[in-house]
């Protein structure tokens, strides 16, 4: 029997470990499922003779070396922070390892001791990023095995609801770490390239510059900007594309809505509020509000944020319970992010048969023959219910066909890398394709370079 280690038990895991026990007996695996919380993992493998759960603390190095060293591959499906420290690990006990975060610089810095090992170190081989990587880089390789020239790429992502599980004026639930959610967009500025021209977002204004994207057979999103969008010029080889720009998808409205929060300043992580272990939802809201010795809490907010009473935007912010004086946050030395984020748990948590959809939007410029032509590509999966979710699908899938095309010697370069060379992204997205996660593609009028947009 072949041993997988597959390290943390989050909303991700559920579907990549359901791969793994399908092909457990002609295959021969066995899979250890480590979480700090014991319970989690044996949720996730049922009764298989196949698969054990066991509880393990990450921070314990004795622990956690023992069981690295026990089986032949790693999977890490921790927090991005803790991947270094399991790298190490392989990296000294000579096993190859698979993750779904980006590549940290200190995980590149491995590089060269994983290639003179000849292990495989495998990144950014899940949703976004992951199967964006690998669904971009099919097209621009076949673009390019034509002759063709990019001159604009863009890419958005999104962690939606399906509209049968679409019963908030949000248009929202959390399929992913609510903290990513609450605190995204920060720490940086938006940047890309449009048109050959740098541009620039900074976080403050993130919200109220979207864009629309309308999907085939599933109507129209919204998109803002992400804030790495430059750094895909070398990952994708485009350094010379004029436009560049990648986003993240939600329905039409959303945006406006949580730009309430940025503007009030609730989406801040940087110090801790006094005494929010016994503050209501209506005094943390409250908070942020200019003192009056009349006006009462809504009142004060819809002045501030010139919100007016039959606007939709304030029926969004009434069925948060913002103002609900008797629900108590009950978080000790809490950051303004973090009450937030405990309240839109509160609303946004997936029902036990909720259904997610991931939806993601490729655009493809390019030059060939003289013509400028242009290729969209889209993607949309719908989950199954709470625990098997379209976002572990799509997060756990390709991590779970990488990690078993490693064991079987079918992927073979070794270091530290992403999926975007053929050899990768052809078996795994062939293989996606079984399991419907499959990209429809649509020849478009180019509408790129134009001198007078700029």
């Amino acid at each position: 029997m072949r041993k997988i280690l597959i390290i943390g038990a989050g909303k991700s895991t559920a579907q990549l470990i359901q791969y793994l026990l399908d092909k457990a007996e002609i295959q021969q695996l066995q899979l250890i499922v480590a979480d700090q919380i014991l319970e989690n993992a044996a949720r996730l493998i049922k009764n298989t003779s196949y698969a054990e759960a066991i509880a393990l603390n990450i921070l314990d190095a004795q622990a956690r070396q023992q069981q690295i060293a026990s089986v032949d591959i790693v999977v890490s499906m921790l927090p991005a922070h803790l991947h270094y420290t399991v790298a190490k690990d392989c990296l000294t006990l000579s096993k190859s390892l698979v993750t779904a975060s980006y590549i940290s610089d200190e995980m590149l810095q491995l590089d060269e001791a994983v290639k003179a090992k000849g292990l495989i170190f495998m990144n950014e081989i899940g949703l976004d990023p992951g199967i964006d990587h690998m669904s971009a880089m099919r097209v621009i390789d076949r673009i390019r095995d034509q002759g063709g020239k990019i001159v604009l790429f863009e890419s958005f992502c999104g962690g939606l609801l399906a509209p049968d599980s679409d019963t908030n004026l949000w248009n929202y639930k959390f399929t992913w770490n609510p903290r990513n959610v609450v605190l995204a967009g920060q720490g940086g500025v938006a940047e890309f390239i449009q048109e050959g021209t740098y541009k620039y977002i900074p976080y403050h204004r993130l919200f109220r510059r979207t864009e629309f994207l309308d999907v085939e057979g599933h109507g129209r999103f919204e998109a803002y900007a992400n804030r790495n969008s430059l750094k895909y010029r070398s990952i994708y080889g485009l350094e010379d594309v004029l436009t560049l720009y990648r986003g993240t998808m939600r329905r039409v409205g959303f945006s406006r809505a949580w730009n309430l929060f940025v503007q009030l300043g609730m989406t801040d992580d940087s110090y801790t509020l006094q005494d929010t272990e016994h503050m209501s939802y209506r005094e943390f809201t409250n908070l942020f509000l200019p003192y009056s010795p009349t006006d009462s809490v809504q009142l004060k907010l819809r002045h501030m944020l010139k919100i007016d009473q039959d606007d939709l935007l304030w029926d969004k912010l009434l069925e948060l319970d913002l103002f609900n004086g008797s629900k108590l946050l009950r978080l000790k030395n809490a950051t303004p992010a973090q009450c937030l984020q405990r309240i839109l748990e509160d609303k946004w948590t997936l029902e036990e048969t909720d259904k997610d959809m991931i939806v993601m939007y490729h655009k493809f410029g390019y030059e060939l023959n003289g013509a400028q032509k242009q290729i969209d590509a889209t993607m949309v999966s719908v989950g199954e219910n709470q625990t098997y979710t379209a976002m572990a699908k799509t997060v756990g899938l390709p991590v779970a066909i990488a990690t078993l095309k490693i064991l079987n010697k079918e992927i073979t370069q070794p270091g530290v890398q992403l999926p975007v060379t053929r050899a990768v992204y052809e078996p795994i997205l062939k293989e996606l394709e079984n399991y419907g996660i499959v990209f429809r593609e649509y020849e478009v009028p180019y509408l790129g370079y134009n001198p007078h947009h700029l």
